[in-house]
């Protein structure tokens, strides 16, 4: 993660990619920031072979890029998604395998507490 001052985020991501693209294989920049109605909002900045292989895949499906790019990435949130779901579920049933519901229900009561209220789990 990098902080860089800048009048916009483009402008960021501009002096970022200049400054670390020599340094870093990078194919990517983002930032997030908040709108004026709090959504957080994802500013890009591709490398040129990026932007060239979506462009061509937007060229392909007759779309725009911004739409194929946002397609992508939603898609892709949704997999990862399925993919916790899946192993939260495998693990489930793997302590299912050696506690009764019972067990697992109460150490699971105990645990909750312990948590932060609205604290993020990062994904495994």
């Amino acid at each position: 993660m990098a902080v860089q001052n800048a009048r916009s985020p483009d402008g960021a991501l501009h002096v970022l990619g200049h400054q670390l693209g020599s340094r870093l294989p990078i194919d990517i920049l983002t930032t997030h920031y908040p709108d004026r109605h709090g959504q957080v909002l994802l500013n890009i900045a591709l490398s040129r072979s990026v932007d060239t292989a979506l462009r061509r895949r937007a060229a392909v499906l007759a779309q725009r890029p911004q739409d194929v790019l946002s397609q992508c990435v939603t898609a892709d949130l949704a997999r990862r998604e399925q993919e916790r779901t899946r192993r939260l579920e495998d693990r489930l049933e793997s302590l299912l395998a050696h506690h009764t519901l019972e067990e697992v229900l109460v150490c699971a009561a105990r645990a909750l507490p312990s948590r932060h209220v609205g604290s993020a789990v990062s994904p495994s």
